[in-house]
């Protein structure tokens, strides 16, 4: 009797962390959300617009022309990512393929890589918050997404991305097909 008593204690106990740490998160999100917020507040001007998808905020910075990106559609871009803390700077920049952003972060990299990122919204390695985001985007727009870290690597470190980070894409988008 005593080890069923100590085995619901133990599962009780287990249980009780478990939701602890869930709650916490959700505070955290919550915070990131808010951050989110306030940074589209502050930055957003007459000619911007701010879309919400699935979690994800896009502040439009430059309109873009012809059709509108669609669920299973396919797009190119240039991106700069940053984990984000409240703003978007270079020494929160993680990764990029746009050769300005790269030279004015005054990255170094041996086998830099300047070259169109190419895909479509069916893409499986696509974060959901990029993912969420890149709806709706047109050809030559240019736009900063945002999403807290449940729509980013959630609790996984992701090489210099800590576990549960909020992210922030500039994209730079070249081309829209929905075919």
């Amino acid at each position: 009797m005593n080890k069923i008593i100590k085995y619901i204690t133990l599962l009780a106990c287990i249980i009780g962390m478990s939701s602890c740490v869930k709650q916490k998160l959700e505070v955290e999100y919550t915070s990131q959300e808010n951050k989110i917020d306030s940074y589209v507040t502050k930055t957003k001007k007459d000619t911007m617009t701010v879309s919400y998808n699935g979690g994800s905020t896009r502040l439009t910075l430059k309109q873009g022309t012809g059709e509108a990106l669609e669920q299973n559609g396919a797009v190119s871009f240039y991106y700069a990512g940053y984990v984000f803390n409240g703003s978007i700077n270079e020494s929160n920049l993680f990764g990029t393929n746009h050769k300005a952003t790269a030279e004015k972060a005054r990255w170094d990299l041996t086998d830099a890589d300047y070259s169109i990122y190419e895909t479509d919204l069916t893409d499986a390695r696509l974060l959901e918050g990029v993912r969420n985001g890149l709806k709706g985007v047109r050809a030559g727009e240019e736009c900063e997404i945002l999403f807290t870290g449940k729509y980013g690597f959630g609790n996984t470190t992701f090489g210099i991305i800590p576990a549960n980070s909020a992210l922030a894409f500039k994209i730079w988008v070249v081309g829209v097909s929905n075919d």
